[in-house]
C-alpha cells in the first residue's frame, strides 16, 4: 500500500458504491464502465473524492474476508436468469477436472467420474452475479464457482450426495439447527456439535459442507471465515461457515429432476435418517454430548440424543414443521365430549389446578430433554391432554388464563419451565424444564393417566385398515425381450428390481460374457448391448462395449416399464408409471382461516369419504370431500384449521404409508 491517499471516480454524487472500499494504490483512480450501486442512468457526472484512510482495513486479504461475501451468501437464495449456457470442449473438460482435481484433493478418480462424468456432457450456465455453474447436462448441477474465473470451485448438495466425503464436514448439535441453514442464514459456532477429539484442523477460506447428526446426506456448502486456531481464540464463538449454497435454494430448484437423498429432508428441516441410523452408527452421530444439553439457550437444540438411535427415532416423530396456531389444541380438547356435563362442573380453579397437575405428570413422565424444544401445540397435543383423567375434557378457554401462550408464561414465570414466545411462528415454545423447582420435587406422577392413552391406541388400531405394502415392479419391454427369451423368462410377469437384475446376471452367466481379465466387468455382446443401449446412444457416438457388474442391473431396469403395486389386506392393485405421492396443503381462506387439502388418496387405496369421517372425529372440526378438477374419479379431503403434521403424522402410523410418498406444502408461511 502506498501512503498517499486513496480515491476512487465514480459517477454522480459523492456516495458509497461497492469501488468505494477497494483498495488502490496512492494517486490512482478507480475507472468503471457502466452503473455503480446507486447510481442513476441519468448521472454522468464523474468527480474524484477521497476514502479515508480507515477503509484500507476493510479491503479484502482472502476470499472468505472479502466483502464479496455479502454478494456469495445471497447468489443463490433469490430466482436469478441464466445469461448464457454452453457446453464444454474437451479440453476445457479436462482442465475442469484438473482444477477439481486440485481443489478437492481428497477425490479419487471415481469420486471426480461421479460427478464428472468422462464421456457425459457438461454444460455451463453463467449468471448476472459471476457465477458459473457446471451440470451433467439432462441432470444436476455438479460443481459452481463464485469468482467467475473457475478457480474457487465448490461442489453442489447433489455433487455430496453421491460422493459425502468430497468435502470435511461440520456437524450440526440438532436437526433443528438445518431450520436456519436452509433458511438461508450462516453457521454459526454455538450450532456445531463439537466432536470429542476437537476439530480438524482448517484455515480461512476453506471449502467446508454441513451435515446434520445421523444423516448422512450433507444439507450445505460454504466457506470459512476464520482459521481453527482463529476460533479457538474467539472462544469458539461467532460465525464458522458463509453459506453459499443449501438444500432447497434456487441451485437445487433448478434442477428438474430434484430430488431428496434420503426421509430425513423435509422441506424446511432436515433429521436424521431413520434407514441410515437404524443400521449403522456413524461416527458423526456421536459428535452430540449428554454434557452440553444442559447449556443455555444457544445449546437448546442440541441432540445429546444420538447416543440410543431408538430414543432419538421418537423424537424425530414429533417434529412439527409448520405453523400451527395455539387455538389448535383448544379444538383437539373435543375429542372426549361425551362427558361435557363432567366438565361443567369443573370451577375456573378447578381447572387451574387440573392444569398444572396435567403438566407436571407430563414433565414426569413423557417430555424427555432431548425432546427440547418443543412447540407449545405439540405439548399440548401430546403430552398435556393424554394426562387428563379419563372422562374429563380439558379446556384452557374455561381457565383463568384464557390462553395456552398466558398459561404458559405464568409457569415460565413462576421458575417451572423456561419457555418463550416464537415471533416468527407466533407460538410459545417450550425450552427448560426446573426439575429442581419445589413443586416438580414434591409431585407424585399417577399410574392411571395412562390409561386414556392405551384405549385410544386400541380404539384408532381396531378401525385402521390393513398394513399397506407399496412395491415398485418392472415389466419387460421390447427392448430386453432378447434378454428374457433367451434364459426362459416369463415376458407377462411382473418383476421386482432384484429379480429383473437376475434375469440379465442368468444370461452373463449362460453366455459366458465376464470379461477374463477382469472379473469385474461383463462384456457386451449384440443381443446385451442393443438390449440396454439402442436407441440411447446418440448418433454418431459408439456403442460401449463392457460394463460394470454394479451398473448391468440398473441400467437394464432403466429400459422396463415402471409399475408399482399397492397392498393392503386381500386388496391388491398395479397400476403403470410410478406411485404418485399423497400432498397435503394447509392455506388462508377468508378471514386469515386456515384450511388444510388432502388428495392423491386413491392410489394408496384409501377411502376419502371414510378418511373424511375420521379426521372429523380426531381433530374435531368440519371435513368435506370434493372432486378435484380436471381429474374424474380422483378426490380431495378438506379439513378445517392446519392440521398439516398431525395429518401426515396420522397417515404414517395408522395407514402406514411410507413418509417419502408424502408431500407436505405450507401456504401459510411468511
Amino acid at each position: 500500500m502506498g501512503h498517499g491517499p486513496f480515491h476512487v471516480r465514480v459517477s454522480g454524487p459523492p456516495r458509497l458504491c461497492a469501488a468505494s472500499v477497494l483498495p488502490f494504490r496512492s494517486g490512482t483512480c478507480a475507472r468503471r464502465r457502466g452503473l455503480f450501486w446507486g447510481q442513476r442512468p441519468s448521472e454522468t457526472v464523474s468527480r474524484t473524492f477521497p476514502i479515508p484512510r480507515a477503509a484500507s482495513a476493510l479491503a479484502p486479504r482472502s476470499p472468505a474476508a472479502s466483502l464479496l461475501s455479502v454478494v456469495w451468501s445471497t447468489m443463490f437464495k433469490k430466482p436469478v436468469d441464466v445469461k448464457t449456457v454452453q457446453r464444454l470442449s474437451g479440453a476445457d473438460k479436462k482442465k475442469l477436472r484438473r482444477t477439481a482435481k486440485e481443489r478437492f484433493p481428497q477425490a479419487s478418480d471415481a469420486d471426480l467420474d461421479a460427478i464428472l462424468p468422462p464421456k457425459g456432457e457438461i454444460t455451463l450456465a453463467k449468471y448476472p452475479n459471476h457465477a458459473l455453474v457446471y451440470a451433467i447436462e439432462g441432470e444436476f448441477p455438479m460443481i459452481f464457482n463464485i469468482d467467475a474465473r473457475g478457480h474457487d470451485l465448490f461442489p453442489t448438495v447433489y455433487a455430496l450426495w453421491k460422493v459425502p466425503h468430497l468435502l470435511p464436514a461440520f456437524t450440526l448439535k440438532g436437526g433443528e439447527v438445518s431450520r436456519y441453514v436452509i433458511g438461508g442464514a450462516d453457521l454459526m459456532f454455538p450450532g456445531i456439535s463439537i466432536p470429542p477429539e476437537g476439530f480438524h484442523s482448517f484455515e480461512a477460506g476453506q471449502p467446508w459442507a454441513v451435515k446434520v447428526p445421523g444423516n448422512p446426506a450433507p444439507i450445505a456448502v460454504g466457506i470459512t471465515t476464520m482459521s481453527s486456531t482463529e476460533a479457538l481464540k474467539a472462544g469458539l464463538r461467532g460465525k464458522a461457515l458463509r453459506i453459499l449454497h443449501y438444500y432447497r435454494d434456487m441451485l437445487w430448484d433448478s434442477a428438474d429432476a430434484r430430488y431428496v437423498p434420503n426421509e430425513g429432508f423435509f422441506e424446511d428441516i432436515v433429521v436424521e435418517d431413520p434407514n441410515f441410523v437404524s443400521t449403522s452408527q456413524s461416527p458423526d452421530s456421536a459428535e452430540g454430548t449428554p454434557e452440553v444439553t444442559h447449556e443455555s439457550e444457544d445449546a437448546a437444540v442440541d441432540s445429546s440424543d444420538t447416543a440410543d438411535p431408538g430414543i432419538h427415532n421418537e423424537a424425530t416423530e414429533e417434529i412439527t414443521d409448520g405453523i400451527n396456531e395455539l387455538k389448535l389444541p383448544e379444538d383437539k380438547s373435543a375429542e372426549q365430549a361425551p362427558d361435557e356435563k363432567e366438565h361443567q362442573t369443573l370451577t375456573t380453579e378447578e381447572i387451574d389446578s387440573l392444569l398444572d397437575k396435567c403438566l407436571l405428570q407430563a414433565l414426569y413422565t413423557s417430555i424427555k430433554e432431548k425432546d427440547l424444544p418443543m412447540p407449545g401445540s405439540t405439548l399440548w397435543s401430546n403430552h398435556i391432554l393424554p394426562c387428563r383423567p379419563p372422562g374429563v375434557t380439558l379446556d384452557i378457554k374455561k381457565s383463568s388464563h384464557k390462553k395456552l401462550s398466558q398459561w404458559l408464561q405464568s409457569k415460565s414465570s413462576s421458575g417451572l419451565i423456561s419457555a418463550k414466545e416464537d415471533k416468527y411462528k407466533k407460538e410459545v415454545i417450550l425450552l427448560g424444564i426446573n426439575r429442581k423447582h419445589p413443586d416438580y420435587m414434591a409431585f407424585k406422577p399417577e399410574k392411571r393417566v395412562q390409561e386414556p392413552v392405551e384405549q385410544e391406541k386400541s380404539v384408532a388400531e381396531s378401525s385402521v385398515t390393513k398394513q399397506l405394502e407399496v412395491a415398485e415392479i418392472y415389466k419387460p419391454s421390447s427392448h430386453v425381450k432378447p434378454i428374457f427369451m433367451a434364459v426362459e423368462a416369463d415376458m407377462e410377469k411382473y418383476y421386482s428390481a432384484l429379480e429383473a437384475s437376475d434375469v440379465v446376471f442368468r444370461y452373463v452367466e449362460k453366455e459366458n460374457l465376464v470379461k477374463p481379465t477382469d472379473k469385474a466387468k461383463v462384456i457386451l455382446d449384440v443381443t446385451l448391448c442393443d438390449a440396454l443401449y439402442k436407441g440411447a446412444i446418440k448418433k454418431g457416438s459408439a456403442y460401449p462395449t463392457e460394463i460394470h457388474k454394479k451398473d448391468l442391473g440398473s441400467t437394464l431396469l432403466n429400459r422396463m416399464q415402471v409399475h408399482h403395486k399397492v397392498t393392503r389386506g386381500t386388496q391388491e392393485v398395479i397400476r403403470k408409471g410410478a406411485i404418485r405421492t399423497i400432498q397435503i396443503m394447509t392455506e388462508r381462506r377468508q378471514g386469515n382461516k386456515k384450511m388444510t387439502r388432502l388428495s392423491g388418496l386413491e392410489c394408496f387405496l384409501m377411502d376419502p369419504d371414510s378418511l373424511a369421517s375420521e379426521l372429523q372425529k380426531k381433530f374435531a372440526c368440519s371435513t368435506t370431500t370434493a372432486e378435484l378438477p380436471g381429474k374424474k374419479g380422483q378426490y380431495e379431503v378438506l379439513v378445517q384449521g392446519g392440521v398439516i403434521d398431525d395429518l401426515a403424522k396420522h397417515l404414517v402410523d395408522h395407514y402406514g404409508v411410507p413418509k417419502r410418498y408424502i408431500e407436505v406444502y405450507d401456504k401459510t408461511k411468511r
